[in-house]
Parts: structure tokens; C-alpha cells; sequence
């Protein structure tokens, strides 16, 4: 009599397992970089087509695999990397839990194409949805390619559940930049379509930053190196006055590996006390070496995350290097005001001996400073001369006319304060149920509330104007062009390579809100226009925010893709809580909303007013 427990046949498992480890093409991506980074590698290419949809393939110089471990590659559970539970807690490498070449397998068209350095031929491998379908020996170059084709072709559900193109290549980039950063000392090679990504020659962590993120970034970097017994830190975090709303440019690597820990942000943040604006992230970019035995690494399927046997002192110790760091360099204040800055030893010299040789002084023995000025005569001591006062006339004129001009300016204030009516009551008297004076007021600097025939409506003021300015926007891309406001002097604006690839791709769309482009380089924008409701300090802010919410979640057509733009847009530049808004700013916003086609709720879905009838207020005070 069979049981109800039965054992999953492998191709089942492998599909379960990949549901893990294969969340998306990235997770492909990261997977087979570091799979080429443990085989040794000192060059690496990825080519990706469709964002990873159609082909990922990673191209190495690594030591490659004989013809058995071609075979054992794509086994559950198989690894070079583990001999004994004790080895987890001793991992220099990336990839150890031997399930990812089995997951991409049960998921994917799969080739292998692999030659050791001492063989003369290699070893081709062709495998579908978890089956050998064809090996073969073949002419190979040293070291190992894996194209994976048609990623979850066999389970179309996970397949359509993937984001647009846009979304998919931005998780590609996040996993390449992760694992190129780390490797300075590796060539890097992406391409997307057969276009140029990235190219990465060796170097330096500096030199890498700099080559991935480009513009200006090499001026943000400062410097933060730490040695301790328990943790060494090295990297560089940047400066606030380069901080930005995402969350784009942060990166811990520990012993190696990128990792994510919002207890380490803390500590981050917490250097930063006092230098940032609200809402605004630093970037940083730092390595910490920890010993092996003192951390977990095995307790997520992707390994980004790790847990500290004493989290607390790296908290303490991180903290307080970032904010030694950004004392050192004049980053942070300092509460010394009589010190003078220009006196301080360069950081770059604080080690350095002084010179042997000690300065000479030149000294011109016949100069005298008293040579061509006239003697001066000086009076008897018995002689009293009085010291003579200037003439009444040359200063009694500059007085002139100055009691008339205070009488008029005084006198009108004196005279309208002194006419206004004293009422002796708390409250004006009116005569009926209308309020009277202003139409309407300000509440706590985020609620407009304004009297109608049934009772109050209040309204949120930066949903409304979010409203409003997504309305415009939305007309300007789709029916008519937007204005724009001309620049007397262009506008240079730097970015990294991936934001000036998407920049392109949506200059259609930020085109028709009022943007316009003079030139589009490879690490830099320049704008001769802008949408005249923005000012042109905010331009940053508005794109960077703009790129990072249509990487997140831009949909696939068109249509939905300029109403992702306005949305960010009018996010960007509505007015915010807490701003003051005189009362014609409060009328035309009331105005503008209810000229909207759709006033009550934001372009979020959120509710733009309330009402709060006299029925309502009656009930309230009838308790």
C-alpha cells in the first residue's frame, strides 16, 4: 500500500530549487560572473540579448573542466567549493551550494563550451530543461563559455511574470556592477544587443568606480581605511553635497561578497548626522574583511544576506571611520571657529618627514620704508593746538530732508493702525452662516480647507498639485507640445553610462514635457530648455528621481510608459508639506484641481480632499 509521502522526481526538484535561486535573468547573470571569477579568470565577457530574455552568456579564461566535471556541473548539490559542514564557515568563494548550473539547466536552453589548459580539444554540452541532448568534442579556446537561451521557456507562467526589457536590464547591470566592482584586477566586458555596456580594463577599486559610474564621480570619493582585530575596512564614501534621493550607488562587500544590511546602513547614516538633507542617501563603496568563522553566509538563497557574531562593534567601528573619513577631509564641520584652515598639514603629507634643508631668507639691507615719506613737524610741548572740528554745513546736509521721509513712512501705517475698529468681542460678528475675509486658509501648512454651501472641504495640498501637473504633463506628451523655458546658458548634467542609455531611450517622451536636449554624450547631458514649472537647481533631483522610478517600474507600451513619466514628474515638483502658500496660491490650486478630470484622488490613487458636511459637525458636538 503506497503512502501519501512520495519523493519529487529530479526535473520537479530542479524547477522548485530554481524558483529559488532563478528569480529573474539576473539572477543568471550573477550566477555565472561568479562562477568565472572562482575558475580564476582574469578576463570576462557577458553578452546579454533582450535583457537576458532571449541569451545570457558569460565568456571566461578560467581554468575550464575536464569532460566529468562538465557532466557533475549541472547535478544538484554538486560543488568544488564544500567538503564537510565545517568548510561553510570558511568560504573564500562565491558560488558553494552546487544548485544554481542545475536550476538555469531545468529552466533553460543551455550550452557549455569548456577546454582545460593542458587538453588539445574541449567539450561541448548542449542540455534542455534538465536533459543532455547532444556532447561532443570540439576546438575550444582556454577556459569555459555558458550561453543560456530562452530562460524559462517550459514554465511560461514565470515568463510572463517577468518586467519590461527596461526593468529586467536594470537587475542585470545591478548584478554586473556587483561583481565588478569587487574585482578591480579582472577585464570586464558587457554588451546588450551588440551594444557597448561596459569596458573594464584592470586597475584599481578607484579607477573601477570611476570606470562603472563615470561623470564626476572620481571628485565624490572620499577615502575610508580602518584596520582593526575584528574588521578591516577599506573604500570610499562619497560627498553629501553628491547625495541623491535613491539608493542607487550603495555597496558592502564582506570578505568578497556583496551583501545588504540595514543595520550597517545605520551606522552609514548615522556618520552622516548633520550633513544631509532630509530624504537624501550618500553613496558609498566599501570592502570589509572580517574573519571567516565570525559571519553566516548561508542563510539566504542568494547570499546578500549574512548574519555578524558581533554586530554591535561593527557598528561602532564603521560608524566612527566613515565620520573620522569625512573629518579629515574637510568634509564634516568642525567647532573650532578660530582655526584656520589653511594651516592644517595635507592629508596627503601627515606621514611624511620634513625637509633636511631649511629655508632661505632673502633680506635687501638698503630698503627703508621711511624714504619717501615727508618728515613730519611737531609742535613745541608748551604749544596747545586743539584739534578743529569740520565745518556744521558738510555735515548738517546729510540730515536734510530725513524728517519728511520718516513722517511718510511712518505716518500711514500709524494712521491705518490707529483707524481699525476695536471690537470687544473674542470673535467677529457677521450676520448669516458664510464666513467672512479670506475664502480660504492654510492648515498646519498642508491642508487647504475652504468653506462650501454643505459644510468644509480639505484638501492635501501636495496631492492636489501632484494632480494637477500630472494632468498637464500627460496632456503635453500624448496630445499637444509642451512649452519650454529656454536656458540663457546650457545646462551640463553627468551621468553614469546605463542612466545615459535610458535617457535615450525616453528622450521622446521627457522631450514632449518641455526638455530640450542640445547633447547626449556618454557620461553627460546637455539641456538649452526645461519644463517652466522647475527650476533649474532641481533639474538633478527631478531626472535622478525620474530614472530611478522608471527603472523600477516603467510597464512595456508606450502609453503606460509617458504616464510612469508624469507621474515621477509631478511627484518631483509638486509643492511639498510644511510650504507656505499665500491666498491666491491656495485659490488657483483649488481651481486647478477641480479643473482636473479626475480631482478626488492623486495620480497614486491616494485621495486629494475630504468634506466635512454641518450634519457631521453637529453630530460632533452633540455627544
Amino acid at each position: 500500500m503506497s503512502g501519501i509521502i512520495q519523493l519529487l522526481p529530479d526535473h520537479v526538484a530542479n524547477q522548485i530549487a530554481a524558483g529559488e535561486v532563478v528569480q529573474r535573468p539576473a539572477s543568471v547573470v550573477k550566477e555565472l560572473l561568479e562562477n568565472a571569477v572562482d575558475a580564476g579568470a582574469t578576463d570576462i565577457k557577458l553578452i546579454v540579448k533582450d535583457a537576458g530574455k532571449t541569451l545570457i552568456q558569460v565568456i571566461d579564461n578560467g581554468k575550464g573542466m575536464n569532460a566529468t566535471d562538465a557532466h557533475l556541473c549541472f547535478e544538484r548539490h554538486a560543488t568544488s567549493k564544500i567538503r564537510q559542514a565545517e568548510d561553510l564557515f570558511a568560504l573564500h568563494t562565491k558560488g558553494f551550494r552546487g544548485e544554481a548550473l542545475a536550476s538555469i539547466a531545468a529552466v533553460a536552453h543551455v550550452e557549455l563550451k569548456t577546454r582545460q589548459p593542458q587538453d588539445e580539444l574541449g567539450l561541448q554540452l548542449s542540455i534542455e530543461g534538465g536533459k543532455f541532448l547532444q556532447e561532443e568534442a570540439a576546438a575550444l579556446p582556454e577556459g569555459s563559455s555558458f550561453s543560456v537561451k530562452n530562460l524559462f521557456f517550459n514554465i511560461p507562467a514565470r515568463r510572463n511574470f517577468l518586467k519590461s526589457d527596461v526593468i529586467e536590464f536594470r537587475h542585470i547591470v545591478d548584478e554586473f556592477q556587483r561583481v565588478a566592482l569587487v574585482h578591480p584586477e579582472i577585464y570586464f566586458s558587457f554588451y546588450h544587443n551588440g551594444s557597448e555596456v561596459h569596458i573594464l580594463p584592470p586597475g584599481n577599486f578607484r579607477q573601477r568606480i570611476v570606470g562603472i559610474f563615470a561623470g564626476k564621480t572620481n571628485e565624490k570619493l572620499v577615502p575610508v581605511h580602518e584596520e582593526t582585530d575584528i574588521l578591516r575596512i577599506s573604500g570610499f564614501v562619497g560627498k553629501p553635497e553628491f547625495s541623491k534621493k535613491n539608493k542607487g550607488e550603495q555597496f558592502f562587500f564582506v570578505n568578497g561578497r556583496f551583501i545588504k544590511s540595514g543595520y550597517l546602513h545605520h551606522a552609514i547614516m548615522n556618520a552622516y548626522e548633520g550633513l544631509l538633507k532630509d530624504g537624501l542617501q550618500p553613496s558609498y563603496y566599501l570592502i570589509l574583511e572580517v574573519p571567516t568563522q565570525s559571519i553566516d553566509i548561508n542563510i539566504h538563497p542568494t547570499k546578500t544576506e549574512v548574519k555578524f557574531d558581533d554586530e554591535q562593534a561593527l557598528y561602532a567601528i564603521l560608524r566612527s571611520s566613515v565620520k573620522h573619513s569625512l573629518g579629515q577631509f574637510s568634509v564634516a564641520p568642525v567647532l573650532d571657529f578660530d582655526r584656520d584652515a589653511n594651516l592644517d598639514t595635507p592629508y596627503h603629507y601627515k606621514n611624511k618627514d620634513a625637509d633636511s634643508v631649511y629655508p632661505t631668507i632673502q633680506v635687501d639691507a638698503t630698503f627703508n620704508p621711511f624714504a619717501d615719506e615727508k618728515p613730519v613737524k611737531t609742535s613745541a610741548p608748551n604749544n596747545k593746538q586743539k584739534y578743529k572740528m569740520p565745518e556744521t554745513a558738510s555735515w548738517e546736509s546729510l540730515y536734510v530732508g530725513l524728517q519728511s521721509d520718516t513722517d511718510s513712512v511712518w505716518e500711514p501705517e500709524t494712521a491705518s493702525f490707529e483707524s481699525e475698529p476695536i471690537h470687544s468681542g473674542l470673535f467677529h460678528e457677521t450676520d448669516g452662516t458664510e464666513m467672512q475675509g479670506a475664502r480660504c486658509y492654510q492648515l498646519a501648512r498642508k491642508y487647504i480647507v475652504n468653506p462650501i454651501k454643505s459644510g468644509l472641504i480639505v484638501i492635501d495640498q501636495q496631492r492636489a498639485h501632484q494632480r494637477i501637473l500630472y494632468e498637464q504633463f500627460l496632456t503635453n506628451m500624448t496630445v499637444e507640445q509642451a512649452s519650454s523655458q529656454q536656458l540663457l546658458f546650457p545646462l551640463e548634467l553627468a551621468f553614469s553610462r546605463h542612466e545615459i542609455s535610458a535617457i535615450k531611450e525616453l528622450e521622446a517622451s521627457l522631450s514632449s514635457t518641455g526638455f530640450t536636449f542640445d547633447a547626449i554624450a556618454e557620461d553627460c547631458i546637455v539641456l538649452s530648455g526645461i519644463p517652466p514649472q522647475i527650476a533649474a537647481e532641481q533639474i538633478t533631483e527631478v531626472l535622478h528621481e525620474l530614472l530611478h522610478d522608471l527603472q523600477e517600474g516603467i510597464p512595456g507600451n508606450s502609453f503606460s510608459q509617458n504616464d510612469i513619466i508624469a507621474q515621477s514628474m509631478a511627484k518631483s515638483m509638486s509643492i511639498k508639506n510644511g510650504m507656505y502658500l499665500s491666498e491666491k496660491e491656495q485659490e488657483n490650486l483649488i481651481n486647478g484641481l477641480f479643473a482636473c478630470k479626475a480631482p478626488d484622488v492623486s495620480p497614486f490613487q491616494k485621495p486629494t480632499f475630504i468634506t466635512l458636511r454641518v450634519e457631521d459637525l453637529d453630530k460632533k458636538f452633540a455627544l
